[in-house]
């Protein structure tokens, strides 16, 4: 998985924050294997708020995935390191969510469902026999 690092003026985007922002993505989307091609991160400093405010750090992530849309989550933080660390949680889950919903497993675990529902489901002609409307 290739990590990048885009950062704006003023914040750190040298080669320990490009390292640490490697280690945190690998530890926590290593689990999606080659499912996850690059990840890019963006790092900008928020307008209008003065900087190390509170949430004055942006961070936008953006993983790329082998035939789906690329995943986008955005965070803000108080200083880099919780932009980083609030960001991959969101990235983490977003990503699951896309592989989980394109698992062929799961689709046929959905079909099989849908099945075994329809097998115990009387058949319309069946359904409210004998009934009268009140």
């Amino acid at each position: 998985m290739q990590v990048l690092l885009h950062s704006g003026p003023g914040l750190d985007g040298h080669q320990p924050m490009a390292e640490h922002l490697e280690a945190v993505i690998t530890g926590s989307l290593g689990r999606f294997g080659e499912r996850v091609t690059r990840v890019d991160a963006h790092l900008s400093g928020v307008e209008g708020r003065a900087r190390f405010s509170e949430g004055s750090i942006h961070c936008k992530m953006e993983a790329r995935l082998p035939g789906l849309d690329a995943v986008v989550v955005s965070e803000h933080g108080d200083n880099v390191h919780q932009a980083i660390e609030g960001g991959v949680r969101k990235l983490k889950r977003a990503v699951g969510v896309a592989i989980g919903k394109h698992d062929p497993r799961r689709h046929q675990a959905l079909m099989d469902a849908g099945r075994s529902a329809a097998a115990t489901d009387p058949p319309a002609d069946q359904r409210g026999a004998g009934t009268e409307p009140a």
